[in-house]
């Protein structure tokens, strides 16, 4: 009970929990050695037309995917010379990192996961994390090499998020069910129907506006409860994503053609931004992840 109130009330355990992260990072990475092993068996032993045929659909998918990057930047280069016009401030994007999943902890009471960076790569607690579909979480502790990450769909978890289609603002809270969020916040008159897009509002700091969250799947009206049944499906891989993205909210990378992809052989250097420069958030807005609805009220 006393380690649990020093660690809870007075965060003096923070340099234990570290040195442990150490200790156990080797085994961490022993655990991997099984699957990594059998991946490559798996990747030695295909056929040669299997891989002609996975080759020409990363060809063609490669194309697609150039066609709306041409696309996107025209759109993006507009989108600037607009808010220039409006005396705006305006932002290309956020500074992001590459990262590995190590552990993933999905049972119903605690829906975590654990990546390859730390403190050393300048992670910090309540970072928000992403994979290619939308948001997946946010960094709960830190070690040196490794940290702990929450899920959105952890029952301890709320995010604030608006309606893509009309800016409509609530709270997306985790159900522990791992292709699940509940909405519990909005009326029965409220303009949501199957199919609208969740994406993040921005509120209280922590993630980046405009990311996705989440689909709407299904719409109940009670017209004995105040608040409609609202389930929506989070847009990320929970359950399959192995690389996930390290975002850091307001700080803007460089050209693209300047960015390189840290991996495990390559230095802790993100997206062309000097060493020195990069500054970690304070405590208050690191805070860790044990959200109630009622904080992040819209």
């Amino acid at each position: 009970m006393v380690l649990m109130t020093l660690d809870h009330r007075y965060n003096q355990l923070h340099s234990l929990r570290a040195g442990l992260s150490v200790v156990v990072y080797p085994l961490q990475l022993a655990v991997e050695i099984p699957g990594d092993v059998t991946a490559w068996f798996r990747e030695s032993l295909s056929t040669r037309r299997q891989l002609q045929e996975e080759n020409a659909s990363l060809r063609t998918q490669l194309l697609m995917l150039k066609a709306q990057s041409q696309k996107l930047q025209s759109l993006e280069v507009e989108n600037i010379r607009l808010r220039e016009l409006l005396d705006s401030s305006f932002e290309v994007g956020e500074k992001v990192l590459v990262a590995e999943l190590m552990v993933a902890n999905l049972d119903p009471y605690k829906h975590q996961v654990v990546i390859n960076k730390g403190e050393l790569d300048r992670v910090y607690p309540g970072q928000p994390l992403l994979d290619a579909e939308g948001v997946m979480g946010q960094v709960v502790h830190v070690g040196p090499y490794s940290s702990t990450a929450v899920l959105i769909t952890d029952t301890s978890h709320a995010i604030p998020v608006r309606i893509n289609r009309n800016g409509i603002r609530t709270i997306a809270l985790g159900s522990g069910t791992i292709n699940r969020l509940d909405l519990p916040y909005l009326s029965n008159n409220a303009d949501v129907v199957p199919g609208d897009l969740l994406v993040t509002s921005g509120l209280g700091g922590r993630f980046p506006p405009g990311y996705p969250v989440a689909v709407v799947e299904a719409v109940q009206h009670d017209p004995g409860r105040t608040f409609a049944r609202i389930v929506a499906k989070p847009t990320a891989r929970l359950d399959s994503s192995s690389e996930v993205l390290l975002v850091w909210p307001g700080e803007t990378p460089v050209a693209e053609s300047d960015v390189s992809v840290q991996t495990d052989d390559t230095p802790a250097v993100e997206s062309g931004v000097a060493e020195e420069s990069v500054e970690t958030p304070d405590n208050d807005s690191a805070a860790p992840v044990e959200s109630h609805p009622a904080e992040a009220t819209p």
